[in-house]
């Protein structure tokens, strides 16, 4: 048995407790115009796609993880 401690994972950028729109793990990684990255939960990342279509997604963003961005935004179930 390993004694390593796993690391925790990342949070979304947007994480808010008092928002419960946020799915808790980031799982998205969305790229502004100037490169800069932001990395998101599905739930939050459809709302920024949304509101600002200048942003792009990542390759970093597994295919999974953007569909669940896609059923975020477009209310479908965003699983596999």
């Amino acid at each position: 048995m390993s004694t390593r401690k796993r690391p925790h994972p990342p949070v979304c950028a947007l994480r808010d407790d008092d928002r419960p729109l946020c799915d808790g793990e980031e799982g998205v990684v969305l790229v502004a115009l100037d490169g800069t990255e932001k990395r998101l939960c599905p739930a939050h990342a459809a709302a920024l796609w949304l509101t600002d279509p200048t942003f792009r997604f990542s390759a970093k963003t597994r295919p999974h993880a953007i569909a669940a961005v896609m059923g975020q935004a477009f209310g479908g179930r965003g699983t596999r």
